[in-house]
């Protein structure tokens, strides 16, 4: 060990054997604090921040990371039933660059179009279509995967064989699996875009023909009524979308001309989801100047001989009319005839009407009593229907009542409100009380760690004082002799009476006491001067 550092050593182990067991254990005490707030302060700053490396993994998979993530000595947790591996921020993208290339995960739930490379040359038709049917499968399954909420999904297609033998052929079908994350529920609009997405996928399959179902064996859509069908469906939606917004516009009408909490509006509407298509055609006739489409003329004309009039043409009830064919009996015959086709204009109009048409709507609105004295309920119902859209002529109806109303569930509310801040606030006070006590320990730590540190160094002064060691003197000369003297004589002075304080400071005392701290402040230096002085004596003695 170095001089220097031995020299350290020694010195701190001298002070230290100094202390008093109080002195002591403060000291203890106080490395221990300081130890404990640093440890405490390296591990909140340096604890590192857990991001999703991947999710919804199989557990063949999650084992392959793990073991991967251990071998690369990352450091990882499991959450949501070992399912997802979360790793620190700084490692996620290189980490799934190197999965990626060992193959990780493998998806080993749905196979994809990857089946396909493993098809042989000698496989049949039959196993050709079967495997690009799984593949379709599992393609859609794992895109289904990647939707919010969505853990797992699985795909059935039933197409039908192109065959010559039958005059119609069917349309395809599709029943899809899904399967949510644990608190989790598919809204309607996910579960319309799962139809959409598997129906746009496979040709000539309509969204009505695909069928979802979830874990819980909740039908979501079916097959012939597409999502929708069931209680949760997107109609169910719209219609709860329609009554808020106008319920919404409503409220807000009312809030500023009764106040806030003054009034309450229900809407109940029918919307009509029946998909029609009407068909219109008007025919007008053109105008003067327009010239006919076609013309055609035909003239008959016929002349009898002599005598050939007698015969005659029959008339009412087949009595034989004499020279009913000509005035003059010569059975001369003419006809004409012309056949025109004049232009038409013909207008078609096609009228697709989209579903979710309202059909009928009410709307009832209580108004506080207390707020209403002032009001002109017809005026305010005359507005209030205004604002929803009220149309009479297709059923609408509505009404405005002012009644009392009930606070009591407000005033709870209120309370239970105020009560929760004031929970949240002493929380954040005690979480602040808390940093504060162990902010505090650590300061409190360091005082005691800085005032034994200065308590040691002042007692090694007083040792280094008491103990000072000013080597082999030679013999003194007359000037260190007389310091000597003047000092043996200053401490053997007798103690005097109390007097009053002299005007002018004693210089004895003043220079006593400028020696005294001297020599505490600068032991080393005094040392050293009396060092010289000695030497200065010896060598003029010689």
């Amino acid at each position: 060990m170095p001089a220097q550092l031995q020299a350290v050593l020694d010195r701190l182990t001298g002070a230290v054997k100094q202390f008093s067991m109080a002195q002591r254990t403060l000291g203890i005490i106080g490395i221990a604090v300081l130890v404990l707030g640093a440890a405490f302060f390296s591990s909140t700053l340096n604890k590192p921040t857990l991001t999703p490396l991947f999710t919804s993994l199989s557990g063949a998979d999650a084992s392959a990371i793990v073991d991967q993530l251990a071998s690369d000595g990352v450091k990882y947790e499991l959450t949501d039933g070992g399912s997802t591996v979360m790793v620190p921020a700084d490692k996620l993208y290189g980490e799934r660059i190197k999965l990626a290339a060992a193959g990780l995960p493998t998806n080993a739930d749905g196979g994809g179009y990857s089946l396909l490379d493993d098809m042989p040359m000698t496989a049949s038709e039959f196993e050709q279509q079967t495997t690009y049917q799984r593949a379709l499968e599992g393609e859609l399954a794992k895109t289904i995967g990647a939707i919010d909420g969505v853990q797992a999904a699985t795909v059935k297609l039933a197409v039908p064989e192109d065959t010559v033998f039958v005059d119609k052929k069917a349309d395809p079908t599709a029943s899809v699996f899904v399967r949510t994350a644990p608190g989790t529920t598919l809204n309607p609009g996910q579960v319309q875009s799962i139809v959409h997405l598997v129906s746009a996928g496979i040709p000539d399959m309509v969204p009505t023909d695909v069928a979802v179902v979830d874990s819980t064996g909740q039908v979501l859509s079916t097959v012939g009524a597409g999502a929708g069908a069931t209680g949760n469906g997107l109609a169910d939606q719209q219609t709860t979308d329609y009554e808020n917004r106008v319920g919404t516009a409503v409220q807000a009408l009312l809030d500023r001309v009764v106040g806030a909490g003054n009034a309450a509006v229900t809407v109940n509407a029918q919307l009509n989801y029946d998909q029609t298509s009407t068909t219109k055609e008007e025919f007008s006739a053109p105008s003067p100047s327009t010239a006919p489409l076609a013309s055609s003329t035909k003239t008959e004309e016929y002349s009898g001989g002599a005598g050939a009039g007698a015969t005659g043409v029959l008339g009412p009830d087949n009595i034989a009319v004499p020279n009913g064919g000509a005035a003059d009996g010569s059975g001369a015959y003419k006809s004409t005839s012309e056949d025109v086709t004049n232009s038409v204009n013909k207008s078609t109009e096609t009228t697709t009407a989209a579903p979710g048409a309202v059909k009928r709507q009410s709307v009832a609105v209580a108004v506080n009593a207390d707020a209403a004295p002032g009001l002109d309920m017809a005026n305010l119902q005359a507005m209030v229907a205004a604002a929803a859209g009220i149309d009479a002529t297709r059923g609408d109806t509505i009404a405005v009542q002012a009644m009392a109303f009930d606070t009591t569930a407000a005033k709870a509310a209120t309370k239970a409100l105020a009560q929760a801040d004031a929970d949240k606030k002493a929380a954040a006070q005690n979480a602040l009380m808390e940093k504060a006590a162990i902010g505090g320990a650590v300061v409190i730590g360091l005082m005691i760690l800085f005032i034994v540190i200065a308590f040691t160094r002042r007692n090694s002064r007083k040792a280094r004082r008491t103990s000072l060691d000013l080597g082999e003197l030679a013999v003194l000369n007359e000037r260190a002799e007389q310091l000597a003297l003047e000092a043996a004589e200053i401490d053997a002075m007798p103690a005097l009476p109390p007097a009053p304080l002299p005007l002018a400071p004693d210089p004895v005392a003043i220079k006593r006491a400028e020696i005294a701290m001297l020599a505490e402040e600068q032991p080393d230096e005094v040392a050293d001067l009396l060092r010289g002085w000695l030497g200065e004596s010896s060598r003029s003695r010689r």
